[in-house]
């Protein structure tokens, strides 16, 4: 009985749908409480204000959740239309940023719009996985199972990395990178060319890393970062972090009572969210963030598997690669057994572009679901029109 239950709702379609849309309303609501108190002494320093970074971030909200749900109405044809565009459109927005950019703590590549900075970069990301997806579906339709898929896709997601990298930005390369990866792999590549590919992937990471003096340092501290050479230096964010998490025990010390946000912490509001969380919410907050994640991510990879479309499943796969390894990456960093790459925590962190970028993938996916006949059947009995 427990394992039929069980099954029931893992498995039942429209759990699934469930899944989707309150792991996403969940985090992001999540988010907006830890933003405000992760930023508000910053906020208070820098604008005057402790409502100012967190009333920002209100706002983005307020402009994704209604956008993911018109573009989760478009049809196929549409979203097809803007995939042939994609990676015309992320070319420019990554080269744009070069041109009339500006740095933030060394990265160069926002984009000041006066009122706000903005991050093409993210914008990218979606649009990638977008195009990619329309493209292997064409050569599955094709028949051409054969074809090279490495050529398809690789040289296009090359010249993203490159743009990025000129902008110093590993982090977000290392997002594109992997994405690329989970695409080939879902794709069917042949393990010995995903392996060759991966290898590679990861001796360009390892260059990249020793030709910066300062990511050599990052990466020699992030196993040991209170080495006494180390700790009031390039440690100090990770140490930070781990202290701030430490000290959270099981449920915290409280909600808006974290120490180390009190200029501590560098970035508590965006890449490391996750330690004020698991200083103030303890070990349960952590938990429910993790769970949250999976939730969300559980959905989106069952979801593409369900879909008889080959560019949904492609774009979808590609869309929980990318919020995966980017979750992987964040609270890696955090926990110290990644060195620090700067990205954010998928609709936790402070981020306007990030945020609407993630809300694009999951407006894919939402209507990938709505666009199954057994889930929107079960949609339509709920009676409830938000949710149709």
């Amino acid at each position: 009985m427990k394992a039929e239950q069980k099954q029931n709702i893992f498995s039942k379609p429209i759990n699934l749908y469930y899944m989707l849309i309150f792991s996403s309303l969940g985090l992001s609501l999540l988010g907006l409480i830890m933003v405000f108190s992760a930023s508000s002494i910053h906020s208070l320093e820098t604008k005057g204000t402790t409502y100012a970074i967190v009333l920002r971030q209100f706002i983005f909200l307020l402009i994704s959740i209604p956008m993911a749900w018109v573009l989760s109405r478009f049809s196929l044809t549409k979203w097809k239309v803007i995939a042939r565009l994609g990676v015309v459109v992320s070319f420019g927005l990554l080269a744009v940023v070069q041109v009339i950019g500006k740095s933030v703590n060394g990265n160069h590549n926002w984009i000041s719009l006066g009122f706000v900075d903005v991050q093409p970069s993210e914008i990218a990301k979606f649009l990638m996985i977008l195009w990619a997806g329309y493209v292997l579906a064409k050569r599955e339709r094709s028949g051409d199972v054969q074809g090279n898929v490495v050529k398809l896709i690789a040289p296009a997601y090359f010249v993203c990395i490159v743009l990025v990298m000129a902008g110093k930005d590993l982090g977000t390369a290392s997002v594109f990178g992997f994405v690329l990866a989970g695409l080939l792999w879902v794709s069917g590549v042949r393990l010995s060319v995903f392996s060759a590919i991966l290898g590679v992937g990861f001796a360009g990471i390892g260059a990249l890393i020793i030709s910066a003096p300062y990511r050599m340092a990052r990466f020699s501290v992030f196993l040991n970062p209170f080495a006494e050479n180390q700790y009031k230096n390039i440690g100090w964010q990770p140490a930070h972090s781990l202290l701030g998490l430490a000290s959270g025990g099981l449920f915290g010390v409280g909600l808006g009572a974290s120490r180390q946000k009190w200029g501590n912490l560098p970035e508590a509001h965006t890449d490391f969210i996750f330690s004020v969380i698991g200083e103030e919410l303890g070990l349960f907050g952590t938990l429910l963030t993790l769970l949250l994640i999976s939730t969300l991510i559980f959905a989106i990879f069952k979801i593409a598997l369900r879909t008889a479309d080959p560019m949904v499943r492609y774009v979808s796969s590609g869309i929980g690669c990318w919020i995966a390894i980017q979750s992987i990456l964040n609270i890696g960093s955090a926990i110290s057994i990644l060195p620090v790459v700067g990205v954010t925590l998928p609709l936790v962190s402070y981020g306007g572009s990030a945020l609407i970028a993630t809300y694009l993938g999951i407006a894919f996916v939402i209507g990938a679901a709505r666009r199954d006949p057994v889930i929107y059947k079960e949609l339509q009995e709920t009676g409830v029109p938000w949710l149709r």
